[in-house]
Formats: C-alpha cells, structure tokens, sequence
C-alpha cells in the first residue's frame, strides 16, 4: 500500500514538471524574459564606426550633421562614435572598415565613395550609411536608387547636372567648348562627367573631357585644359577638390572660368557652383541610421536620399579678378576668417 501510495506521487509531480515546462515555453515564463529584452534595448549604447576618406570641410560638415542627427535622435549618452579618417588612401579604408566589423560596431557610417565601397566590401551584415556619394549604383554598392538591394544605403551629394550646366550657360553664354575635368579613378566623377557632357551637348557645346590619375597630374592637364577652353566644369570630386588652389594657379592668370560641383571646391578657386548643405546631408544620413537602429528599418529597402535645397553661389575674388559681374541673385560665398 505505501510503495503504491509512493508511485502515484511520483506520477503526480512528473505531471506537475511536464506541465511547468510547457508552460515556459509557450507563456507566462517566457514574458520577464521579453521584458527583460525590451530593457536591455532600451538601455542600449549603440556603438557607431565612422569611416571619413579624408578631411574636407564638405566631408567634415556631412560628419558633423550624421553626428547631430543621432546624439538628437538618442541622447548623447545612448551612442558611442569610433571616427576614423583614412587621409585619401583607399588601403586605409580597407583597414578601418576590417576594424568596425573585428569591433562588432551596430552600423558604420561611410563618408565618401571609396570609404564607402570599401565597407560595403567588409560587411553584408552590418547595415552601412554612406554620405557624400554622388551615386549609389555606379558606385557599385548599390543594385538601384530606389531600392538599393543589401546592407547599404544613405544619402546622396549629387546636385542637379542640367541646372549647373545652365549655370555654366548663364555666366559663359559666348562659350563654345568646354572642358570637364576630373580624377579617372573616382567612380562617381565618371559617372558626373558623362551626364555634365550629355548636357553640354544638348547645348551646341563642344565638350573635351581632361581627366588625372592622383595629384600629380593635375597642373599638367589644367594648363593643357586652359589652353583648349572656354570654361570648364568641375564635378563633385575629392581629388580635384583638394588640388583647386593648384586649380586656381593655372585658371585665373588663364581667364579660364570655372563652374564647380560644389560649394568648397568653388571657394578654393572656382567662380560659381550650384550648392548643396553638407551638413544638411549628413545630418539626413544620420536619420537614416536612427530608423535602421532603432525602427527596424531595412536598409535594402530604403531608398537613396538627395539633398533637397540648393543655392547658386559664387566666389567673389574669382568674379572680380575675372571682370565678371554677378547676377544679383546669386549668393557670395562667405570667406572664412
């Protein structure tokens, strides 16, 4: 009687384990665990690699803007920066990238094309922002604008082409040939000068294309470049952009005018240039990564972003030592002090 009594416990408490652990799996057990997720999340320190190819102040404003965005968007004390710049070399990007994946980093910011392709190189899962790229796809990091496709998206830098060569137009409407000038190994700068020459085109204009391997180069052709035009045009372009006082050298004793991509090369020693906010840029990119962190957001299915104001800006001293007066509703670029 008692090792019966004994065997129909024993039954009665097996009965009682089984149906705790089914329990555990399907209910009650389970939510402290969820809540426990929702808390870890919540009190998250979200560790951001920032990738820049090299100082500019273009480059250095979209930084600032991404940075801005975020510390806004989570408090400052809800995300951890590792800024990295690779001083124009391409095998420092590689290395920084290789880097912020090793570190496990929650989503790199990209800032310019090759920092760009080289995280998009390193990584398919860790979702990658880039800023200051003139276009995702050619850039091959991206299957379309619309849907980029994988782990890679952001914001793009590209300004209207058919408005700066209008630009081009208004300011050098007596212009018959134009050169366009740019670094053959910059993805995007190719990708510019074949839609600058359509436009040109378009136009009755005769178009010579002037293009360097790295700086060295680039005193050679502007000098050949200045002896065969009547104006040139710059697009968007980091090698160019650090080489316009070089620019500015052979151009200005040459009356060349000069219409730039953007804003910074323009001030360096061009005349006029359809500008976008770099700032504004970064900071969109830095929306963009808050959605992808915190939302949930795929970056496979967020389109390409472009800059949504612009401004017609001129140098002033190029204009004055050029005996050009500027339309009254352009804007001067302000000097720095």
């Amino acid at each position: 009687m008692r090792k019966k009594t004994l065997a129909l416990f024993m039954a009665i408490m097996m009965g009682v384990t089984l149906l705790s652990g089914c329990g555990t799996v399907g209910g009650e057990a389970k939510r402290p665990e969820a809540s426990a997720e929702m808390e870890s999340t919540e009190d998250k320190v979200f560790k951001i690699g920032i990738c820049q190819q090299l100082e500019h102040p273009a480059l250095d404003a979209a930084t600032e803007g991404f940075r801005a965005a975020l510390v806004e968007k989570l408090g400052e004390d809800k995300v951890r920066f590792d800024y990295q710049n690779a001083q124009g070399e391409q095998a420092n990007c590689a290395t920084i990238a290789t880097k912020f994946v090793n570190d496990k980093v929650d989503l790199i910011m990209a800032n310019a094309t090759t920092a760009l392709q080289a995280c998009a190189a390193a990584t398919a899962d860790i979702p990658v922002v880039g800023t200051s790229v003139t276009d995702f796809v050619s850039a091959g990091v991206a299957e379309s604008n619309e849907a980029p496709g994988r782990n890679v998206t952001g914001a793009s830098d590209l300004a209207p082409i058919d408005r700066q060569i209008e630009l081009l137009k208004k300011l050098v409407p007596e212009a018959e040939t134009a050169g366009i000038l740019y670094c053959s190994a910059e993805a995007n700068s190719v990708f510019q000068a074949d839609k600058a020459e359509a436009e040109l085109t378009k136009e009755g204009i005769r178009v010579n294309r002037y293009t360097v391997a790295d700086s060295n180069d680039v005193q050679q052709v502007v000098t050949k470049a200045a002896e065969e035009c009547d104006v040139l045009y710059i697009p968007t372009d980091n090698t160019m952009a650090d080489n316009m006082q070089v620019v500015k050298n052979v151009t200005l004793p040459a009356k060349l005018p000069v219409i730039s991509g953007e804003e910074n090369a323009c001030a360096g020693g061009g005349l006029a240039t359809l500008s976008i906010s770099y700032y504004s840029l970064g900071y969109n990119a830095g929306l963009m990564a808050y959605e992808i962190l915190v939302n949930g957001a795929d970056p496979a299915a967020m389109p390409i972003e472009y800059a949504d104001e612009t401004t017609v800006k001129y140098n002033a001293e190029i204009a004055e030592a050029l005996g050009m007066t500027m339309p009254e509703d352009m804007v001067a670029i302000e000097k720095e002090d």
